[in-house]
């Protein structure tokens, strides 16, 4: 019997899974040619399961770069259910800014992968542009944002975060730039 290729994975699969991104986040993030097998040998796991999870090295690094931003994507909706609309925003602006930094460590990996795939930036462009979305409309029916705001120009605004450097003082850079850009979409806003 052939398994589905979409079936969900069992428990323990899933667990597997999830533990080969986590320890391939932190051993890609610290060198881009970190070995598979350390990789798998670091999270628990034997060379049969990794590879049946990552036939390949590109397909690891795509699925961590994966993981991460839906990682980030996630947490748009968890906000929002806790927190007013703009300081949602706002907190999902730093933990993007977070992904960021830790995507800049992953960056020659990434770039090695997927060197004439040209796929990368694809994987995660509609997630985020979904939290996105979901983000400017809470801001924009509650007025705390300028209506007609949209995610592509949103993302335009934020996309000095991938020009600050990870190895410097991004934490307080990217907070100045983050605070500038929710200032310009709180201009206009209907309940200001």
């Amino acid at each position: 019997m052939q398994k589905r290729k979409d079936a969900p994975l069992r428990s323990d699969a899933q667990r597997n899974r999830e533990r080969i991104l986590e320890v391939a986040l932190a051993e890609l993030t610290g060198s881009a040619d970190a070995p598979l097998s350390a990789i798998a040998k670091k999270a628990g796991v034997g060379q049969g399961t990794f590879y049946r999870h990552f036939p390949n090295r590109e397909s690891l690094v795509l699925e961590v770069y994966r993981y991460e931003v839906q990682q980030v994507c996630d947490t748009a909706a968890q906000l929002l259910e806790t927190r007013a609309p703009d300081q949602a925003l706002r907190e999902w602006m730093d933990r993007l800014t977070q992904y960021a930094m830790a995507k800049a460590g992953l960056a020659d990996a990434m770039r090695k992968a997927t060197s004439g795939c040209g796929g990368l930036a694809a994987v995660g462009r509609g997630p985020l542009t979904s939290a996105v979305a979901l983000l400017l409309e809470a801001n924009e029916e509650s007025g705390t944002i300028r209506p007609g705001v949209t995610p592509d120009d949103f993302m335009l605004a934020i996309a000095g975060l991938w020009q600050i450097d990870p190895h410097g003082e991004w934490q307080s850079r990217a907070g100045r730039l983050l605070d500038l850009v929710m200032d310009g979409l709180r201009a206009g806003a209907p309940g200001r």
